[in-house]
């Protein structure tokens, strides 16, 4: 049997090779940054000034920045030592032991994707419909629902990205950098348009009470405003998913994380100001369309509609970025025996996973069918924080006392890894009691169905014990 398992992992390493690595520094910060964006910021302004009632809600957005890096730091390092194709999957197997805890927490993991990839990705498509409502009135019911129209626009985009993704990954990674210059530019408009006519007093308008830091309000509208703020800032583990078709991968991975968190955060900050220093929070805190009554505000509606669509591209390449990474991940635990054989197959010409992606973007296009955006968010956390997050960097810890190498460091360890695992649950707590019963309850489910399937399969913990040490 250990023979099997040792062929096993061979065969794992050996089928991963069919990928190219085609993705130097540029493209993989690009298919980041673009994967960082996306709709989110556009569409979560309000949500995050309402969480606090104030213009200094741009506190959640540094604080959801630091919580970022620290994270960053840790997928920096764990990416450049197993630059794979799956991220996490592999992180936590190799960390906890591929025979033992290991086996379960990266099932766990695939598990919770299977929930959360897809609802993240539904998220943009939904967020694309819901914004595409101020070209196209009537998208949106008068009852705040989503029409039909609405569910045809947002499941028909999932169908065209799952066209555009069906191709040989050098070719996506020129598209990637097409796609950045169109997001950044659009960014770099609206944050040109707030500098120009930046109105200081509009910022500083904070209400009275806005810094009572002794008052448990406080700190729950900072948990709610981070947490939107996090939705925000994710995607910057992204190129960890495509781990093996990064050139230089020990180099690549770690600096892609870095400057992507770093000037995203810059970015974000910048253009909020720069927002709600035309817009007054008050009236930014119930606007649907924010950047678009924005841009009408300084220079009418031409360039109001102007602006809306460069935010349905920039919503379109988020979607496109995290489906193409998402889609690595059942492939890479298919490979390894943890999930249905049939995802490890590769397009025997353009050499991708088809399989595992023509899967997960049927999945997404189901559910940007069914949900509406502002309850997905949430839940899109509440799902993922203890395994993706917690988990992962708890393994950190683990890998060093057992003395694994890195190519790639932390600095100051372990205080990143420390933050970030305490912020994580801060920010689980923060979700509510509701969401916290739905992470739990998909982390006890998939529990059960792994114990099932490990009694058939005689895997840990019912494996013989020879094979699990």
């Amino acid at each position: 049997m250990l023979g099997g398992l040792l062929a096993q992992a061979s065969f794992s390493m050996a089928q991963e090779e069919k990928l190219v690595r085609g993705l130097g520094l540029k493209e993989a910060t690009a298919l980041n940054m673009i994967d960082m964006v996306g709709i989110g910021p556009f569409i979560t302004i309000p949500l995050i000034i309402g969480a606090m009632n104030g213009p200094h809600a741009m506190l959640g957005w540094i604080l959801g920045a630091l919580l970022a890096l620290c994270d960053g730091l840790v997928w920096a390092q764990l990416g450049a030592a197993m630059p794979h194709a799956g991220g996490t999957y592999v992180f936590l197997r190799e960390a906890y032991g591929p025979r033992g805890w290991g086996r379960l927490l990266s099932f766990l993991f695939i598990w919770q994707m299977l929930f959360r990839a897809p609802l993240s990705m539904a998220s943009g498509l939904i967020g694309f419909s819901d914004y595409a409502d101020y070209l196209l009135p009537g998208l949106i019911g008068p009852d705040g629902g989503r029409t039909l129209e609405h569910r045809l626009l947002a499941g028909g985009l999932g169908l065209f990205i799952i066209f555009l993704l069906y191709r040989r990954i050098t070719t996506i990674g020129k598209m990637s950098l097409v796609l950045f210059l169109v997001v950044f530019g659009t960014i770099a408009w609206i944050i040109f348009g707030g500098l120009t006519n930046f109105n200081a007093a509009n910022v500083l308008d904070f209400p009275a009470g806005a810094f009572d830091f002794w008052e448990f309000a406080f700190w729950t509208g900072l948990g709610n405003t981070m947490l939107v703020a996090l939705y925000d800032y994710l995607g910057y583990q992204n190129v960890c998913y495509l781990g093996a078709e990064i050139r230089q991968p020990a180099r690549v991975i770690p600096r892609a994380i870095i400057i992507s968190i770093l000037g995203i955060a810059t970015v974000y900050l910048v253009m909020n100001i720069g927002l709600i220093s035309v817009i007054p929070w008050r009236e930014a805190m119930t606007s649907k369309y924010i950047v678009s009554d924005f841009m009408e505000r300084l220079y009418g509606p031409a360039a109001a509609q102007v602006v809306t669509v460069l935010i349905l591209i920039a919503a379109f390449a988020s979607v496109w970025s995290l489906m193409l990474g998402y889609s690595r991940i059942p492939y890479a635990a298919a490979l390894d025996g943890g999930f249905f054989r049939f995802f490890s197959r590769v397009h025997p010409q353009k050499k991708f996973p088809h399989v595992s992606l023509l899967a997960v973007g049927g999945v997404t296009v189901a559910f940007s069918l069914l949900f509406k955006l502002k309850e997905v968010i949430v839940a899109l956390m509440a799902i993922r924080i203890l395994i993706e997050f917690v988990a992962q960097a708890v393994a950190i810890l683990v890998l060093h006392r057992r003395g694994f190498h890195f190519p790639f460091r932390m600095w100051f360890y372990p205080l990143p890894a420390l933050a970030a695992i305490g912020m994580w649950l801060g920010l689980f707590i923060a979700t509510g009691k509701t969401f916290i019963l739905i992470g739990l309850g998909v982390l006890a489910v998939g529990i059960g169905v792994y114990l099932l399937r490990a009694r058939v399969l005689a895997e840990f913990p019912f494996a013989p014990k020879e094979m699990t040490e």
